[in-house]
């Protein structure tokens, strides 16, 4: 019987704007190759509540329609609860009214899983892995675990 083995890793980011899509295809697949793993899954967490992790088509008008898409269904001008940090009693401002970035990130989900097989994950070459910033400019990590055999 085969052991199932697990490899965890990061990827750090920095973000310039509000919302920004960063295609992380290329990293996932080199940390799949360090890993040793031939067959299996990878997963990709953004361990933030404020970003999101999909997967589709890399071109550049679609990431435009993408963002329009994301404006519209959430407006920043939008009156957000979150963002009365002043009626709470636990919570203290960052200076961000970011509301908005946290039902973005309900919408999209926080990871996605790939299936892998012969080393390589099981997307088209159509498709590739965005994590999404939904409140830059700011530094943050995502997580990638690969796990199989």
């Amino acid at each position: 019987m085969n052991n199932i083995k697990v490899h965890q890793q990061k990827i750090d980011l920095e973000s310039k704007t509000q919302i920004e899509f960063f295609d992380v295809t290329s990293q996932i697949q080199d940390i799949i190759e360090v890993s040793g793993i031939r067959e299996g899954n990878v997963v990709v967490f953004a361990p933030h509540t404020t970003m999101g992790v999909v997967i589709n088509h890399n071109e550049p008008m679609l990431m435009q329609d993408f963002m329009r898409i994301l404006y519209k269904m959430v407006p920043m001008d939008d009156r957000y609860s979150h963002d009365l940090f002043e009626l709470r009693k636990t919570s203290k401002s960052d200076g961000r009214s970011n509301g908005h970035s946290h039902c973005k990130s309900f919408l999209t989900g926080v990871s996605q899983t790939v299936p892998i097989a012969k080393g390589k994950m099981l997307i088209t070459e159509k498709q590739s892995v965005f994590v999404v910033e939904f409140d830059g400019a700011r530094k943050r990590d995502v997580v990638v675990q690969v796990m199989g055999i």
